[in-house]
């Protein structure tokens, strides 16, 4: 998985070095999945339940599941969300990260900040013998102190958030991004979550658009999106999706 995970970590970096005004979201897309298939694996997303593209470009109010597209160009202070996934050997990694396109607000800047911070938080709740709601509930107290930091409330978007992932992209269990500690299943060494929270500027609210995948604030705020795949070991979290 720590392969396949640094495929996905050199795609990512790939994108956001190609990511300026000026670039269309389809020509990320193209350089996700070149970088992707020359390192030997395969796209996840490339037509998972029908997705038809390598990546998930999320721009602005979009929280995930943006699709790529020529016609949507990249401009000065927008906020760009990618999330991507390869397959290599069988096995599955899977990554995010929050970025900006020249000159951003600060208000986005804390943003993407908050909801790295809160991602490092889950991370850091990654040890064996803790629950699956201890990861949840680190995520959501990352993201509060971020709010207290920054001096402003942040939306934690409602009904997604991180899950199992292994010889498939989404397994059991479903990781909320909030919650009480001390309930669900135990970590042990071995177990593996993608851990990704999604924050916003606004609400915690969302809609679907018209092509059943995209995901955009209900309020029109912006959103940000990071994510890691972490395992569990007995020398603490280790990230499979690292740069």
């Amino acid at each position: 998985m720590a392969a396949a995970g640094a495929v996905v970590a050199e795609a990512l970096a790939a994108v956001r070095a190609a990511a300026v005004a000026g670039v269309s979201t389809l020509q990320l897309d193209e350089v996700a999945e070149s970088v992707i298939r020359e390192a030997g694996a395969t796209p996840s997303f490339l037509g998972y339940h029908g997705f038809p593209a390598s990546i998930c470009s999320s721009v602005n109010d979009r929280v995930v599941h943006g699709i790529p597209s020529s016609a949507e160009v990249l401009a000065d202070g927008d906020l760009v969300s990618i999330d991507c996934g390869a397959i290599l050997d069988g096995w599955h990694g899977d990554a995010a990260v929050t970025f900006g396109i020249g000159t951003l607000t600060s208000a986005d800047e804390n943003l993407s900040a908050a909801t790295r911070q809160a991602m490092v938080a889950g991370i850091a709740a990654m040890v064996p013998g803790n629950r699956l709601s201890d990861v949840s509930h680190a995520i959501e107290t990352g993201a509060r102190a971020a709010s207290a930091e920054f001096r402003r409330s942040f939306g934690i978007v409602a009904g997604y958030g991180g899950h199992g992932i292994g010889r498939q992209m989404h397994m059991d269990p479903f990781l909320p991004n909030e919650g009480s500690p001390g309930r669900g299943p135990l970590l042990v060494a071995g177990s593996v979550l993608a851990i990704e929270p999604m924050l916003t500027l606004g609400t915690d609210q969302t809609v679907i658009l018209d092509d059943e995948w995209t995901v955009v604030t209900a309020d029109g705020s912006r959103a940000a999106h990071w994510e890691h795949t972490v395992a569990v070991t007995d020398d603490g979290p280790r990230i499979l999706t690292a740069v």
